[in-house]
Formats: C-alpha cells, structure tokens, sequence
C-alpha cells in the first residue's frame, strides 16, 4: 500500500468512526456525560485507537464531546450555561443575517432566496406524512419518525435563512456550529411533535419579510426557554 493510500484508508476511517459516534450523540444513544473509551470503541469498529483518537477529536472540535485532563473524553453536556450560550451566538450570526437580508430585499424577499427554506419544511412535511402512514395509533407519532434525519433537515432550514444574508464569512461561522444546532434539537425534541415544529418554522419563514430580525430574535427566545424552563 502506498504512502497515499494508506493516508486515504486511514482519513476514510476516521471519517467512518466518527459518524458512526456523531450518530449516536445525536439520536440520544449516547447520553450526556458518558465516557467515550479508546479501547472499547478500537475493538468495536475494528479500527487501530490512533484512529478512534482522531474521530474522538474531531467530536470535540464540533463540541459534541469534551476531552479534560486525566478524564478522558465524554459526550458533551447540554446544560443551561450551555444552551444559553449556544443561543447567543445563533442570535448574534442568524439575527444579524436576517437583518443584512432584509436590508438588501425590504419587505419582498425574492422567492428563489426563500425556496431553500421552504424546500426543507416540505422534507420535514414528507417525514411528519410517512409517520402518519406507519403509525398504529395517535400517540405513535413520535416513535415513528426519524428525529435525527428531522435534526438535519432544521439545521438545513437555519442554514438557509444564514445563506440568504450572502455573507461568506457569516456562513462560514454558522456552517462551524452545524453539529452543536444538531444537538440543540435532540434536547429541545421532548417540547415538539414534528408538527407544531413545523408550524413554528412555517410561521417564521411567513413572518420574515415582514418583521425580519425581530421574528427570528423572538423565535430563538422562544427555544431558549423551553429548555433553560424560564
């Protein structure tokens, strides 16, 4: 094996691992504080711990994990310093991009700037409708629906609202706490169905041109304190 394949090999599993793991945290397998151990996850993905390492790291870089001195690395924690934390800086970059778009399309956003959006609640409209189809009774909606996938797919909503802005270096920052956002709803998951999440989200994307950073600052409360219980 070449000097280049074997890098290749080595970078394709600890992408592997680390998805892998990603998935775990954010489906709630992994609760919050758990121990991630080397050891156990070499043997378990038959990968070298050197491999394991550089997945684990690449968890803590997107602050899905923590790694502390003699203690090892753990599934990050969600709790209320950290929630309002994480919400300060959506605010500070979501707000913001909201406002910069405003200020370029008043209150008509052109509808193709919006499509992305919309394009994301009519995937989660698709996810709320086949659980409708599979579900045996009313109160089976939320064991039938793929919550991490509905996890991606508002990440994806935010993502678009960010992009509408067109500021690269705004984008930029909001695509780096993609992860944590993923995180955000795994924790804010018990307060919705899928869809009173969907008609909050369709009621802001509507609110939007209209009343602009004030909807999405209201919006972002609004999570906040449904986590933090104030």
């Amino acid at each position: 094996m070449t000097e280049a394949t074997s890098s290749a090999s080595g970078a394709t599993a600890v992408d592997r691992v680390a998805a892998l793991v990603r998935a775990e945290i954010l489906s709630g397998v992994l609760a919050p504080d758990t121990p991630l151990r080397e050891e156990a996850a070499s043997e378990r993905y038959a990968v070298s711990r050197h491999t394991v390492r550089a997945a684990f790291q690449r968890l803590v870089a997107e602050r899905l994990a923590v790694a502390e001195a003699y203690r090892g690395v753990r599934v990050a924690s969600f709790d209320r310093a950290h929630v309002i934390a994480l919400q300060q800086l959506r605010a500070a970059l979501e707000v913001e991009a909201v406002r910069i778009a405003a200020d370029r399309f008043g209150d008509a956003w052109p509808e193709a700037v919006l499509a992305p959006a919309n394009d994301a609640l009519d995937r989660l409209a698709e996810l709320a409708a086949a659980a409708r189809e599979t579900e045996t009774e009313p109160a089976a909606d939320a064991d039938d629906v793929d919550w991490l996938e509905v996890e991606r797919i508002h990440a994806d909503f935010h993502r678009a609202i960010v992009a509408a802005s067109a500021s690269p270096r705004i984008i930029e920052a909001h695509d780096a706490i993609g992860s944590e956002l993923l995180l955000f709803l795994l924790h804010v998951r018990p307060h919705y169905t899928l869809e009173s999440l969907i008609a909050e989200h369709r009621a802001l994307l509507d609110e939007l041109p209209e009343r602009g950073p004030d909807a999405l600052r209201e919006h972002l409360e609004h999570s906040t304190r449904l986590l933090v219980g104030e």
